[in-house]
């Protein structure tokens, strides 16, 4: 997932990093106190409270695979069913369907070494492993985990994502607010963030220092689950003509 932008008014796009303090419960209990401090807590630099940071790992989201089970299910009822109906009309008297005795004779009469039974076979263990593939991997990849709140009573089974190119778009946005930045460009993978950018005037040095302070508290504020890596690049803009 990616995001490219040009740089405009910035104004209210981003949301801010810094949460700021937690307004106290109206009815003064001191465990709600310590929940919606939990949840609101951040230091001076934008960092999360270091109760966030001890959570329970958060498993990624696993996909229900609606077309594949579909697919996989339909299959296996025409082919059950057509065996079926053929092997009920063998013991109503019936002969058996042509297509029987064909694959019957091929299977019995052609070597292992023929092109046709290789060909099969491979098609086969293709789909088998595709399907087993899809059974033991989550799936969603376009859903990163978040971590889970701790102190809060009662969100234990709460599970939150971040979809990627949301996390894009507003590490774009902060990008852009580095002073010397022309346009941005932001991929955010599962274990990696890429950032490009284009100043037009600054040092670059100075720049990439910025952008590295800046989006590296943007990533953090993310509160993922597992923080990717982050790399910056800073380029100067191609002149025209």
């Amino acid at each position: 997932m990616s995001a490219n932008t040009w740089r405009q008014p910035t104004g209210d796009s981003a949301p801010s990093s810094d949460s700021g303090p937690a307004a106290p419960p109206a009815d003064g209990d001191p465990g709600a106190e310590t929940g919606a401090g939990a949840t609101a807590a951040s230091d001076e630099s934008g960092q999360p409270a270091a109760s966030d940071e001890s959570g329970p790992p958060a498993r990624r989201f696993w996909s229900a695979r609606r077309i594949p089970a579909a697919l996989v299910a339909l299959l296996s009822v025409v082919a059950v069913g057509l065996l079926l109906y053929d092997v009920v009309s063998v013991r109503a008297g019936r002969s058996a369907m042509r297509w029987r005795w064909r694959l019957a004779e091929e299977l019995a009469t052609r070597p292992l070494d023929d092109i046709w039974m290789i060909v099969g076979a491979a098609v086969a263990m293709a789909l088998g492993l595709w399907l087993f593939l899809l059974a033991v991997t989550p799936g969603l990849r376009r859903l990163l985990p978040m971590r889970q709140p701790t102190g809060i009573p009662g969100t234990e089974e709460v599970r939150a994502g971040l979809d990627r190119r949301a996390a894009a778009l507003l590490l774009r946005d902060r990008a852009m607010q580095v002073a010397g930045v022309q346009s941005a460009r932001v991929a955010v993978g599962r274990r990696k963030v890429k950032a490009r950018a284009w100043a037009h005037f600054r040092d670059l040095e100075e720049v990439r220092a910025d952008l590295d302070a800046t989006l590296g508290k943007a990533v953090t504020s993310l509160r993922l689950a597992r923080r990717p890596t982050l790399a910056v690049r800073v380029r100067r803009p191609k002149r025209k003509g």
